[in-house]
């Protein structure tokens, strides 16, 4: 008898907002897992398996503080660092501990708080020393943030293939036209057009303002349970059926490539292991911190070839409705990005998808889902498939 696999049950987001008020991590995290837990028909007495990220209300042993905020009793619990990457890799490692016999229902929580004057959160915690080579050697020099390596890379790649200008606004277009259907993206009700996106101000050439996302507070968590527990859950299970991991480095003068990356590894392995073809791929929910990020992930993951991208989404609907459904939430470009949280905001909103709880941007007979996450710049990769219980 096959042992069905682990699979996600329970999902909670709070719509992203520019400023979480008095809200810390640990109190979103909190709000947001019993949350989680209600929508899988669970209390926090079914947990015993937790993972959580770097926070700025414990400086280390944050699972053990969550773990004993929330009153848990745990046999699993770890810290997941990988940027943009942190919540698509978190569903593997809950998915391995699972099958380990560690546990049984892991809490996979995201949560980051913001406020606008950065006075009230995080600001004294994050400028903590940091002795890395990357502080030594390249701020000085100016590579002290994410846009400018993005920029780097978006340039490098009109280099090699040709302006992607056009592209690039069409895919920013798109993912605001799929916002207006989720009432808690950000920017849902404010359509866009191409010559607005061209028209918007260049921020680090060749990328202007709505090529880049909207940094935002918000908290998002998904709970993952063994495979026959998921038969007594409210909602339809969503199986994590294929995963896959690649880090090639950290900063930007150390990527082995700035337009081949390491997401080709994730996405070959992820397919590989969950035994599907990307042709039966009905929903890609892909990490967007940059509308140029898009187009690198659409090759490198294999949904076209290399250099093509600017072609693929000229020639394929994007929006919900259409034949290439991408980013049915608006995207972290439109939806907004809260951080960690905002690369678990798409894989909450491919299993919500995949649930047939999209609501009024519900993707038709949808089977399974391809959700990416991207961490650094470029650097951390993390692919999962999702699919329906047959």
């Amino acid at each position: 008898m096959t042992t069905p696999p682990p699979s996600i049950v329970g999902v909670a987001e709070r719509a992203p907002v520019r400023d979480t008020g008095a809200e810390t991590d640990l109190t979103l995290s909190a709000a947001i897992a019993v949350e989680a837990l209600a929508d899988g028909g669970l209390g926090p007495d079914a947990v015993d398996g937790l993972l959580t990220h770097p926070m700025d209300t414990a400086s280390r042993l944050v699972p053990s503080t969550i773990g004993e905020y929330l009153g848990l009793r745990l046999g699993y619990a770890d810290s997941v660092d990988l940027g943009g990457a942190t919540a698509v890799g978190m569903l593997w490692r809950a998915a391995a501990a699972i099958r380990a016999g560690m546990c049984s229902v892991v809490l996979c929580l995201t949560a980051v708080p913001r406020d606008p004057s950065g006075a009230a959160h995080g600001g004294p915690t994050r400028r903590t020393a940091d002795l890395s080579p990357w502080r030594e050697f390249e701020v000085p020099y100016g590579n002290i943030g994410a846009t400018e390596g993005y920029a780097l890379i978006a340039m490098r790649y009109e280099h090699e293939y040709g302006d992607t200008a056009r592209a690039r606004a069409a895919v920013a277009v798109a993912q605001r036209a799929n916002a207006a259907h989720q009432p808690k993206a950000y920017f849902s009700g404010t359509p866009l057009d191409v010559d607005e996106v061209m028209a918007s101000e260049m921020i680090a050439d060749p990328l202007r303002k709505l090529d880049c996302v909207l940094p935002t507070g918000g908290a998002a968590a998904v709970v993952v349970v063994r495979g026959d527990l998921a038969e007594r859950t409210p909602h339809p299970a969503v199986p994590i059926l294929g995963a896959g991991e690649a880090v090639t480095h950290k900063t930007i003068t150390y990527a082995p490539s700035l337009t081949d990356t390491a997401i080709r590894h994730s996405a070959d392995r992820a397919f590989a292991t969950a035994g599907i073809d990307r042709s039966a791929i009905g929903l890609a929910s892909v990490y967007d911190c940059y509308t140029s990020t898009v187009l690198l992930t659409l090759e490198d993951a294999g949904f076209c070839a290399k250099g093509r991208a600017a072609e693929f989404v000229g020639t394929h609907d994007l929006t919900w409705r259409g034949d290439f459904p991408l980013n049915t939430h608006g995207g972290q470009l439109s939806f907004g990005q809260a951080d960690v949280a905002g690369g678990m905001s798409h894989v909450t909103e491919a299993v919500l998808q995949l649930q047939g709880r999209g609501e009024g941007r519900q993707v038709r007979d949808l089977r399974h889902a391809f959700v990416h996450g991207n961490g650094g710049i470029m650097s951390e990769q993390a692919s999962v498939v999702l699919g329906v219980v047959p």
